[in-house]
């Protein structure tokens, strides 16, 4: 039921897409790795699936100056199952409706906070397994939202997300952040954010981000995180730095990055990798990545990986 219910889905997206008077684009990503996996019991050869996507995203011209823009965008396994051993892989990633004019965008639906949109690109990893999400919370995509996005002043630019409780016995969620430069270095040399969450999936968070593109090959990052838990325990900080280097068709990278809980908890954790991409043209490239997280209580994990990654 489950398998029928995904391509059914599939059918009426395409024809969707093909009948509909907004402008449609169809976009998505493939990026399979294969890896030996060591987390505390030994190794194992697996074949990932590091959020392969899918999508549909479109606007249409309203009067006043006015677009109304939207995006459907999934999720899906390109291995065999998913990680509960599910055939039917499809889940939902940023999914809204919206407005978008002079004063910016305003959409309604799934998307990504505003303070998990504050790192920009300057994950190195992002994915694979030392994404940023592995170590630091607030790396949230979150339904029951409205999203605000302003137009850019000088460079800068605003960024909210309101989260409702969805229950009589919740409490609403606010997450904000103020950027400024280019998220791709494309743009400008710089990229800065300053971030923070409040009652965001149980945790406050706040959140300094920053890259600089040092040369044109050469570009590094920073990030510094504090969080902790609603209630006030699991107070924790930490911080992450990294580097890319550009040579030809290669890219090589370096990042580490380091969480110290507080004494209750009494945790430690830290995360180094280390990579390269070889691009074969604008749209795919091939990348092998060694990334080892150690915690100071004992536990260590290894991943040695192979991949492939094409964009459409």
């Amino acid at each position: 039921m489950k398998l029928v219910k995904s391509t059914l889905l599939l059918a009426v997206l395409g024809a969707i897409s093909a009948n509909a008077h907004a402008d449609v684009k169809v976009y998505g990503k493939a990026n399979v790795s294969v890896q030996s996996s060591d987390e505390g019991a030994g190794s194992a050869t697996e074949i990932k699936s590091n959020a392969s996507r899918f999508g549909f995203k479109g606007s249409e011209k309203l009067d006043g100056g006015l677009e109304v823009i939207y995006k459907l965008e999934f999720q899906v396994d390109v291995s065999d199952a998913d990680s509960k051993g599910d055939s039917d892989n499809i889940t939902a990633r940023n999914q809204f409706v919206g407005l978008k004019g002079s004063f910016g965008e305003v959409v309604i639906g799934r998307n990504d906070t505003a303070f998990k949109l504050s790192q920009g690109k300057v994950d190195q990893f992002n994915d694979l397994e030392a994404d940023v999400k592995n170590l630091f919370k607030g790396e949230n995509r979150l339904g029951n939202t409205i999203s605000y996005k302003s137009a850019s002043f000088n460079g800068f630019k605003v960024l909210a997300t309101f989260v409702a409780e969805d229950s009589t016995d919740g409490e609403n969620g606010y997450s904000g952040a103020i950027t400024y430069g280019d998220s791709g270095l494309k743009k400008s040399k710089y990229y800065v954010a300053i971030a923070g969450d409040s009652e965001v999936k149980g945790y406050d968070a706040f959140r300094v981000t920053g890259q600089f593109k040092a040369t044109d090959a050469l570009k590094l990052g920073a990030m510094y995180q504090k969080q902790e838990k609603v209630d006030g325990t699991g107070t924790a900080d930490g911080f992450l730095l990294n580097a890319a280097y550009g040579f030809g068709k290669n890219t090589f990278k370096v990042q580490y990055q380091t969480i110290d809980f507080d004494a209750v908890e009494s945790k430690d954790v830290d995360g180094f990798s280390v990579g390269i991409d070889h691009k074969l043209n604008k749209s795919t490239k091939l990348y092998g990545f060694y990334s080892t997280v150690d915690e100071d209580q004992g536990t260590e994990e290894d991943y040695l990986g192979l991949g492939i990654e094409y964009k459409f």
